[in-house]
């Protein structure tokens, strides 16, 4: 006798373990529509607040995988890999990520999310370029992934439905954090992707979802085993989220910067060393180079020579965006109103950011959402971002705002001087990558 789903809500609330038959009804009722969005909140907070069993956790990711079509890429010459991060301020790491792996012979059928809390997402930036279809059918996916090696799109409504359904309902009400419906929804993405390969970047610091290191590292360790139980070989590497990823948070912005990394103009170090190690790890994971070290080296000489920057040209001009995307990008990036820099009250060095502060900022200026239904104005975020142990002063900002109007403007600016502290001493810089963990007793 089938079990209701609110008796499934209570046991999980009560801190009961759930049958993975259990799980798989309720999951197909997420996919069709018989499981309300109440229940499928309350089901979230349950999980939430009591968690899920190794066992369990494996059981939610199968059903949320198999809730769609699971791709089999046939024929290929190269690797089928991927890289997911949990979610940063400024971090538009895919946007080079995958066309470097790229054109190092590996293929990336990427399939990203839109912002979560107060962090922004990968498709909401893609949507800023004029044409560019995050959406397409399969057969365009799969076209593209062939071609140009790499395309970076958003759920369809044959891949892992249940997680798009689920995803939306975990951005707006507060069940972000849960790292059983975090490995879950990253992984039923990934295994419906058909992968063979994948490397996990999971954020710490003031601006992650996962704050503290041992958060952190809990969280790498159960998506490293979890995916590898099920046959996906996955490596994780904690990196560093105390201040923003690059320059740059907000969709157009972001994307611009990404052109200029990818074409040589400027390439800020934090951003260049995460996401050269990521690729150093895809390629190993796909026997492509002999060790992460390696593959570090041929990244790089991908990025250096232009290849990279070909398969990103190749994929947006697949996907429906301008061909001359990184010769003119000020020709077709949506620009603010307003855009004003931000200066210090009072001189000095930037010691400590509250990084999720300056997420927030973002979503206030109109770059994110507070509910699902919002949309997003592509223009606005922040640009020139001070990093920790730089100095600021009345030449240079803290960071530049662009907005809608001068009133959002100067809100923002005084929101950016509040998340922002200013000291004599500079602080020891951290690494931007802190440990790689496999999901094995470390």
């Amino acid at each position: 006798m089938p079990v209701l789903p609110q008796e499934l809500i209570r046991a999980k609330r009560d801190g009961g373990r759930l049958p993975a038959d259990g799980i798989a009804a309720f999951i197909a009722g997420v996919s069709d529509g018989s499981i309300s969005e109440g229940q499928t909140a309350a089901f979230a907070m349950a999980v939430f607040f009591q968690g899920l069993d190794a066992d369990e956790r494996a059981a939610l990711t199968r059903a949320m995988a198999d809730s769609g079509r699971v791709l089999a890429w046939r024929d290929l010459p190269g690797p089928v890999l991927d890289k997911h991060s949990t979610g940063g301020v400024g971090d538009k790491v895919s946007l080079m990520l995958a066309p470097i792996v790229a054109a190092c012979g590996g293929y990336v059928p990427m399939i990203s999310g839109r912002g979560l809390g107060h962090t922004g997402g990968t498709l909401d930036k893609l949507d800023s370029i004029p044409g560019y279809t995050t959406s397409p059918d399969l057969a365009t996916f799969e076209r593209v992934v062939r071609e140009a090696g790499c395309a970076v799109i958003g759920q369809t409504d044959d891949l892992a439905p249940a997680d798009r359904r689920m995803y939306a309902i975990r951005d707006v009400t507060a069940t972000v954090e849960s790292i059983p419906l975090i490995v879950a929804s990253i992984l039923s993405k990934k295994l419906a992707a058909g992968l063979q390969g994948l490397v996990m970047d999971v954020k710490t610091g003031t601006g992650a979802f996962m704050a503290g290191l041992d958060d952190a590292r809990a969280l790498a360790d159960a998506i490293a085993e979890t995916a590898n139980r099920a046959g996906l070989p996955t490596v994780a590497l904690v990196t560093d989220m105390n201040q923003v990823l690059g320059r740059s948070a907000g969709n157009a912005l972001e994307v611009r910067e990404a052109i200029d990394f990818l074409t040589g103009a400027t390439r800020e170090p934090r951003l260049l060393d995460v996401t050269l190690a990521l690729a150093g790890e895809m390629l190993a994971l796909g026997r492509l180079v002999d060790s992460p070290t390696e593959g570090v080296a041929q990244a790089a000489s991908a990025l250096e020579d232009g290849r990279a920057a070909e398969r990103f040209a190749a994929m947006i001009t697949a996907l429906g965006g301008p061909a001359d995307l990184l010769e003119r990008p000020d020709n077709h990036l949506p620009k603010a109103a307003v855009a004003r820099s931000v200066h210090p009250s009072v001189d000095g060095t930037v010691t400590a950011i509250d990084t999720r502060a300056l997420g927030l900022v973002v979503i206030e200026l109109g770059g994110g959402r507070r509910r699902a239904t919002d949309s997003i104005d592509y223009t606005v975020g922040l640009d020139a971002v001070a990093g920790i142990g730089e100095i600021v002063d009345s030449d240079r900002p803290i960071a530049r705002v662009h907005a809608r109007t001068d009133d959002d403007a100067e809100r923002a600016a005084e929101a950016v001087r509040r998340a922002v502290t200013i000291g004599d001493t500079p602080p020891s810089p951290g690494p931007s990558v802190i440990e790689r963990r496999t999901g094995e007793r470390q």
